[in-house]
């Protein structure tokens, strides 16, 4: 039944004395669809002294009762919370049964929990006034009359609205499965009831700013709909906001939330919200089946439709993620240096580099060398001393350079030339007697490092070949072993702490 706005500023005017109606303005949409939805047909009342009121009249009989119930519990509640609640001043009895309500209007806003910011703020300020809510008295609720409902019954009582959804024919079979499956996991249904108001949307929470251009100045002024309200799970009042709320926005609300609870909030409140969110239709539905409204019955049926589908899509997305982050990993690859090129002057280069003698001015020999080095600078053909001395292991370096780091290399240099390279040759010269110097090297008559080593190979191996030198001379005999742990000092960038004389790398 639609009631004018007039009719309903009529019933204010005799509800409440002094109230002369100067205006009346209708809830946008209740005509068609608004309050309607809830029972309820609601208008504004201005009278004549500038007071604002709220105009609220039952549909049916049982809006009515449901009405009716929550008249003590707001008086009860009204002094008790930080915010306000909608307290009846008047009451007007209608024809059909029950009473219209007549409320002082309360001022503010409703909100668009999609529009919650993040932060310190109107998020933090809703947080806390749920928890206040959530902490207050269970006798208050008893005293009103109101319905209490512990962890197990709650669940049971879920169930059962879910077998009889499902003996419609209107429910999918996948939100059927999904939701039976929740109900039934015992381990998420256990919390402590709370007071709830039932219906906590957006439409239902009046705030103010003291700025309107900050959100953090933001204050919740009142919670309205107090007709669904219960002892029953904390989860029903956040149904809105888990599916509304930007996620750093609630999770700003839940902080707030947990540290003004008297008691901690249990780990599965937010998956029971969710579980709320989606069986609201669910409950519609039975509503409008029990109504017989078929045309109602055909949308929420859609709705559900369109819901599976959705929740169907989350999960395949979610699987796909899971298994793609438990898939098998694969090594980065290793980065091998490029192989240093066959080039005769890139390799006597590199080699001069690692294996060349350092000066020293206590020894009269390393001078003449040095000398003998400088003519080789000159002659293309000619081989360092330094080099000369240790081209027998210029084949092996070729090969750990194709397979090694420079900075490995370095440091296997240094311990191999103080080890395995001084002792092979001290062997060598022991067994040949030749520990003193036995003359200058001809360093003219040296072969170039490249074909060097197999010169050397053909000679250890008893070869009567004659090595491209045109001497046969041993060259190992002209070198200070001492030297082989002391590089060469290179002029230009400084080489590093690893070529200075007497370095030690650490163990």
């Amino acid at each position: 039944m639609d009631r004018s706005p007039l009719f309903l500023a009529a019933l204010a005017s005799a509800a409440v004395p002094g109230l002369d109606p100067a205006s009346v303005e209708a809830l946008p949409g209740t005509s068609d669809h608004g309050d309607q939805a809830y029972g309820y047909d609601v208008a504004f009342v201005q009278d004549t002294q500038h007071r604002r009121w709220v105009v609220r009249v039952p549909r049916s009989q049982a809006a009515a009762a449901q009405m009716e119930s929550t008249f003590g519990l707001l008086v009860l509640l009204a002094r008790r919370l930080p915010f306000g609640v909608p307290t009846p001043k008047g009451f007007a009895a209608l024809k059909e049964g029950g009473r219209a309500a007549i409320y002082p209007y309360l001022p503010g806003q409703n909100v668009d929990f999609a529009q919650l910011p993040p932060g310190p703020g109107l998020a933090a300020e809703l947080g806390r006034s749920i928890a206040a809510l959530h902490n207050a008295d269970h006798g208050l609720f008893d005293e009103a009359g109101l319905p209490a409902y512990d962890a197990d019954t709650y669940r049971t009582r879920r169930l059962s609205e879910l077998d009889r959804a499902a003996a419609t024919g209107h429910v999918p079979t996948g939100l059927l499965a999904r939701w039976e499956k929740l109900l039934e996991d015992v381990t998420l249904w256990r919390f402590a009831p709370t007071p709830t108001h039932g219906d906590l949307t957006g439409d239902q929470v009046l705030v103010v700013f003291d700025d309107d251009d900050d959100a953090a100045s933001g204050r919740v002024k009142a919670f309205t709909g107090w007709e669904d309200a219960k002892v029953a799970d904390p989860a029903d009042d956040f149904f809105a906001l888990v599916t509304q709320t930007a996620p750093r926005a609630l999770e700003t609300l839940m902080e707030a939330y947990a540290h003004a609870r008297a008691e901690r909030p249990d780990s599965h409140l937010l998956t029971r919200a969710r579980l709320s969110a989606e069986m609201r239709t669910l409950s519609q539905l039975m509503s409008a089946v029990s109504g017989g409204d078929r045309l109602q019955v055909e949308r929420l049926a859609s709705a559900l439709r369109r819901l599976d589908d959705r929740v169907h899509a989350e999960e395949e997305a979610a699987n796909d993620y899971r298994r793609a982050g438990s898939g098998p990993t694969t090594s980065s690859p290793v980065l091998v240096p490029p192989v240093l090129a066959d080039a005769e002057d890139d390799d006597e280069d590199d080699v001069e580099v690692m294996f060349g003698r350092t000066a020293d001015p206590d020894d009269n020999s390393d001078t003449d060398d040095s000398g003998d080095r400088d003519a080789s600078d000159s002659d293309s053909d000619a081989v360092s001393p330094g080099r000369v001395g240790h081209a027998e292991f210029e084949g092996e370096l070729e090969g750990e350079l194709e397979g090694e780091f420079e900075g490995e290399l370095e440091a296997e240099f240094e311990g191999e030339l103080e080890g395995e390279f001084e002792g092979e040759l001290e062997d060598e010269l022991e067994t040949q007697g030749q520990l003193a110097g036995e003359g200058e090297l001809d360093t003219e008559d040296q072969p170039a490092a490249g074909s060097e080593t197999e010169a050397g190979s053909e000679t250890e191996a008893g070869s009567d070949a004659e090595p491209e030198t045109g001497s046969n001379h041993d060259v190992t005999a002209e070198l200070d072993v001492s030297s082989l742990r002391r590089p060469e000092v290179i002029e230009g960038d400084d080489p590093g702490p690893e070529f200075e004389p007497g370095y030690h790398p650490r163990t």
